[in-house]
């Protein structure tokens, strides 16, 4: 059976009111926001011809403090607003019913974007971050399966030093993120 998030639809905040509402994190997020820029004439093409899609919504799974939502979340809001698409940003210690239906190797990993038919039934998600990027923690989970190993806190931080050394310095994530939301925007 498939999930349906139709009890969530528009108990979420627009992503202004997240934006607005952020005490952490505010300013980064805002820059990478900034800093979103097209690369492909023909993404943004594809995008906008989902304005005519008014069976599509999307919730994201989100929290301010998290690396990741800093990051993607920006690139995420600036693709779906050439949609028209209905956003709403779920903070995930608000919605943990919600987050534990969307769990990432068996944990809370955010951001989730969630995107669902108008009756709330889930056509498909993306996140926590590009493939290439979460790809680094998928092999630190598999290689560190004990978190209370004596070892386990300094492999982590060692993970994280690579998760940002597949992000980049610039911008360059971005483009990877548009790519992958395209892809599954394109399976429905």
């Amino acid at each position: 059976m498939s999930k349906n998030v139709a009890d969530k639809l528009g108990k979420g905040l627009k992503p202004a009111a997240f934006i607005e509402s952020m005490e952490k994190n505010k300013e980064a997020f805002l820059n990478w926001y900034e800093s979103f820029a097209w690369e492909h004439e023909e993404d943004q093409k594809f995008f906008q011809s989902l304005q005519f899609r008014d069976d599509l919504r999307c919730l994201i799974l989100a929290a301010e403090w998290c690396g990741d939502v800093v990051r993607n979340v920006p690139v995420v809001l600036k693709a779906l607003e050439e949609t028209g698409m209905p956003v709403e940003i779920l903070v995930m210690e608000d919605h943990l019913d919600t987050m534990d239906q969307f769990l990432t190797m068996g944990g809370r990993s955010i951001p989730v974007v969630i995107i669902a038919d108008t009756g709330g039934y889930v056509l498909g998600t993306w996140g926590p971050r590009p493939k290439h990027v979460q790809e680094v923690m998928v092999a630190f989970k598999q290689a560190n399966p004990d978190r209370s190993a004596a070892d386990y806190e300094e492999n982590i931080k060692v993970a994280r030093s690579e998760m940002l050394k597949q992000y980049g310095e610039g911008t360059g994530y971005q483009t990877v993120i548009v790519k992958e939301l395209r892809n599954l925007l394109s399976s429905f």
